[in-house]
């Protein structure tokens, strides 16, 4: 598994599409080159954060060149609210049919009070959601076998 770092990417201008940043460039060469995406995002305001919104556009682009197609992906959302990032949780969902991006459907993962289940070096420390994100990582995998 790799970690991709989406926040340092240019935002998406379509009037740059002839002449595309590097970043953007690098950031399509990885996605096309991964197996399938494993989405984790806070909810901001019920929906996912605008960093996270511009890296599916600039994956996405030029029109006929989207990046994600066909890839498997699923998706983990975090809230410190009760409700675990529902909102953030089915706008990606909705974003990624849009793009083709065939997106695991059970088990959801919905991650609330989330201040309460790490440490301060990032680490869970909550054993059930520890067993509930081990079990989701395997079915994740499982996923993408069967789509590859």
């Amino acid at each position: 598994m790799e970690v991709m770092d989406i926040g340092r990417l240019p935002m998406y201008n379509q009037d740059l599409d002839d002449t595309p940043p590097d970043e953007w460039v690098s950031f399509r060469k990885s996605l096309k080159e991964a197996d399938g995406f494993l989405f984790a995002t806070p909810e901001y305001n019920r929906s996912i954060p605008g960093v996270l919104k511009n890296a599916l556009d600039v994956g996405s682009r030029p029109y006929g060149a989207n990046a994600w197609d066909n890839k498997p992906a699923a998706v983990i959302s975090v809230s410190p609210s009760q409700i675990g990032g529902f909102g953030a949780n089915h706008h990606l969902r909705q974003a990624l049919a849009y793009l083709n991006v065939p997106t695991m459907a059970q088990p959801e993962a919905y991650i609330g009070s989330a201040e309460t289940l790490f440490d301060d070096a990032g680490n869970i420390t909550n054993e059930s959601t520890k067993k509930f994100l081990s079990d989701f990582i395997q079915a994740f995998a499982q996923w993408v076998e069967k789509l590859r």
